[in-house]
């Protein structure tokens, strides 16, 4: 269940950034299975608006094992920043903004089982001209980190498979770069505030049993342990978002059970 202060916190943002000729563009972030989605979806319902995700731009499975030869092999799993498609992004954005009252918007979709790009002709559409357009990530609004931070790694797959720091450096400088110039763009930002980096896994764990069709205590062991690793990929730039390394308008701190705490 979302809590209905968190729908009226989207809206409010909605209204104060809205003006005749402009469609906002709001960013809900958090750490993953937060609730994001969820709230970016039911809050779309409400006001007319359209809902995208950062997960739904991912570069197709091809183009991030490309990357990965080029750059580093890490770039070949989806997730951190430099593995999605910002200009699919900004052009959707630009799309939906420029539509009007008879238009229909096709919106990006991705198949996280199959690790690949819906084709086009499954992606959704979105009739008419949204209120706003409300996009969720992990990362939104996370800032780069100094250099001085990159050195050490944060966990064992940055330690056995990054050591020297390559794919970590190539991360920050998408996140300073391309992403924060993304970021920009964004009229304002809503952050889901987790209690700890701890609390990711199980809900990233609930949100894979969903994706399968279990309930969350049906989520077998091997899988649990696959997100364990998983999760690795996003844990410094997530402890750095919770440290105070992102740019919000609105925070909403959550407790473990994801219950807003204020």
């Amino acid at each position: 269940m979302i809590d209905a202060r968190l729908l009226d916190a989207v809206g409010a943002l909605v209204e104060a950034r809205a003006r005749p000729d402009h469609v906002p563009l709001i960013g809900i972030a958090g750490a993953q299975g937060s609730g994001k989605t969820t709230l970016a979806q039911l809050a779309a319902e409400r006001f007319g608006a359209a809902c995208l995700s950062l997960d739904d731009v991912y570069l197709t499975k091809a183009e991030r094992e490309r990357k990965g030869r080029a750059v580093h092999p890490l770039f070949a799993v989806r997730g951190p920043p430099g593995t999605h498609d910002l200009e699919l992004l900004e052009a959707t954005v630009g799309a939906l903004r420029a539509a009007g009252a008879d238009s229909r918007t096709p919106l990006p979709a991705f198949d996280k089982l199959a690790d690949d790009r819906r084709p086009e002709a499954d992606w959704p559409m979105f009739a008419g001209r949204p209120t706003a357009v409300l996009v969720d990530g992990w990362c939104l609004g996370a800032t780069a980190q100094a250099d001085l931070e990159l050195v050490e790694p944060v966990n064992a797959l940055e330690r056995e498979r990054d050591g020297p720091g390559v794919w970590r450096r190539a991360v920050n400088a998408e996140l300073a770069g391309l992403y924060a110039e993304a970021f920009a763009r964004f009229d304002a930002m809503l952050f889901l505030k987790a209690p700890s980096f701890d609390a990711v896994l199980d809900w990233r764990c609930e949100q894979e049993a969903g994706l399968m069709g279990l309930a969350p205590g049906d989520l077998p062991p091997e899988r649990r342990a696959e997100m364990t690793v998983f999760i690795q990929y996003f844990e410094r730039i997530t402890r750095h978002m919770l440290a105070g390394g992102v740019r919000a308008d609105v925070t909403v701190p959550l407790g473990e059970d994801r219950r807003l705490i204020f």
